[in-house]
């Protein structure tokens, strides 16, 4: 391997284990080769979020022109199985090793695009394809990365992405707030009797709770209609899936354990209970596979 990618992949694992340090232990006990292409995958899919997320001095014109000329890298890069850009070049990489399709990166910017001329969705429809387009890709690509025992894992791969997208939504409605941006759809805000001024003015209502607490309920679905996915993944690579999942939806429960109240802080995990959950998961899994080869 070329210094130029080892270096690629360094800093897409120092990204991964700065930005999410629950899935980077998990990735630890991952084969070698399925976690540097996880770096690889992952760097890439926070570059593109930090394109927006991250605040800096540019022009929504700046920032669709920014994104727009990454498509474009990209394409060349998939024709051309090669890039001088940091976090693409071991992009590519991955990609050609396991054989990901160039539709779901390029639908990715599409979903960070949406991100850039956000106002408000209309209905869950519409918040569904922004969800699919940035989470639901990502869990497309993760399964040609973790690898599959049944094509049937990858429609449950978009539930689980769907599900862990919509919780990032619940946990962030004051800090979205803050950052001009309200992804609650508009016609359940309606219908639930929610104005925008609630959410603007953090006034904690009983409809503002039944609200959140039918959007809790709707995650739990998604996370639950997608567990039975896990299980087609390959044996080694099972307990980083069932990890991720089980600390997301544990945000979902601090949620109900606040009363449903979004205006308490950012709920978090705590990095004891993280590894207990991946550590738990970890070895339930290498049980049942070493009871399966023995049977």
């Amino acid at each position: 391997m070329n210094i130029q990618l080892e270096l690629c992949y360094k800093f897409n694992r120092r990204l991964l284990q700065i930005y999410s340090k629950s899935f980077y232990m998990s990735t630890l006990l991952l084969p070698r080769s399925r976690r540097k292409a996880v770096y690889a995958l992952y760097g890439f899919c926070r570059y593109m979020d930090n394109l927006v997320d991250k605040p800096r001095n540019r022009f929504k014109e700046e920032l669709i022109q920014e994104i727009h000329s990454l498509e474009k890298e990209l394409q060349i890069a998939y024709r051309s199985g090669e890039s001088e850009h940091p976090v693409l070049c071991s992009f590519i990489q991955t990609v050609r090793d396991y054989q990901i399709p160039i539709k779901h990166p390029l639908e990715l910017c599409k979903g960070i695009l949406m991100d850039v001329d956000h106002q408000h969705y209309p209905n869950f429809q519409d918040l569904y394809l922004f969800c699919h387009r940035v989470a639901g890709v990502v869990g497309l690509m993760m399964t040609h990365v973790l690898g599959y025992t049944s094509d049937k894992a990858f429609d449950y791969a978009v539930k689980l992405g769907i599900a862990m997208q919509l919780t990032n939504i619940l946990r962030d409605i004051q800090e979205d707030k803050n950052n001009g941006r309200i992804y609650l759809p508009l016609d359940e805000m309606e219908q639930f009797n929610v104005p925008k001024s609630d959410i603007l003015q953090e006034n904690v209502t009983p409809e503002l709770k039944k609200l959140i607490q039918f959007s809790v309920d709707r995650a739990h679905r998604y996370y639950q209609e997608a567990n039975p996915g896990i299980e087609m993944l390959i044996p080694s690579c099972r307990f980083a899936i069932y990890s991720a999942s089980d600390i997301y939806r544990n945000i979902l429960h601090e949620i109900e354990s606040n009363d449903y109240n979004p205006f308490l802080g950012r709920v978090y995990i705590t990095q004891v209970k993280k590894t207990r959950i991946i550590l738990s998961n970890y070895f339930r899994e290498k049980w049942n596979w070493n009871n399966k080869k023995h049977d």
